[in-house]
């Protein structure tokens, strides 16, 4: 596995990385707090919450509106032959739209899944569920790209693996900075 390898998988995968990181940080700004509301409206499926109050519209609507404009500028930054040589897709010839939707959705998805199944399993949002928390949204992206690109099994273990120790630093970040409350 070569560095460039590594830089390819990073900057395809960027977009999913911005739409994690985003949520917290949109909570901390107070804007937009009119969708500041559970996506699962505060109900309960077999009596725990479907996914809990802390899954809001906002977090994911603004995460989905970043991972599109990440991958806008992807495609924007695509002219250039340093962007090509780390690129694995052709931005200019892939349908944009639909993999803006597929990457952002996806990894979406993916944290909604995994708080769905930690309710399930009687965690509370913010108790540690390793590896799951590190890495739902590298799956839920894999669930819904992988059908529309056919991607390469090792460039999805290693962003796997890669996103597991970066979400773990990003995170612990996030906690010092106060943006987080929990180290994971």
């Amino acid at each position: 596995m070569t560095f460039q390898f590594i830089l390819s998988c990073l900057y395809f995968f960027l977009p999913a990385y911005f739409v994690n990181i985003v949520p917290p940080l949109i909570k901390e700004s107070r804007f937009f707090q009119f969708l500041d509301k559970p996506i699962d409206f505060n109900k309960n499926f077999l009596g725990k919450p479907i996914l809990g109050s802390h899954k809001s519209w906002r977090g994911a609507i603004f995460g989905i509106i970043i991972g599109f404009l990440i991958i806008f500028s992807q495609k924007l930054f695509y002219q250039f032959s340093a962007i090509q040589k780390i690129s694995f897709l052709d931005y200019q010839r892939i349908n944009i739209y639909l993999f803006a939707f597929l990457m952002s959705f996806g990894a979406v998805f993916g944290d909604l899944l995994f708080a769905f199944i930690k309710r399930r399993l009687g965690l509370e949002p913010g108790a540690s569920f390793l590896p799951f928390d590190q890495i739902n949204y590298v799956i839920g992206a894999f669930l819904f790209l992988q059908l529309f690109l056919k991607f390469n099994f090792m460039a999805w273990f290693t962003l796997l693996v890669l996103t597991f120790f970066l979400h773990i630093v990003g995170n612990y970040l996030g906690y010092s900075l106060g943006l987080h409350k929990a180290k994971w």
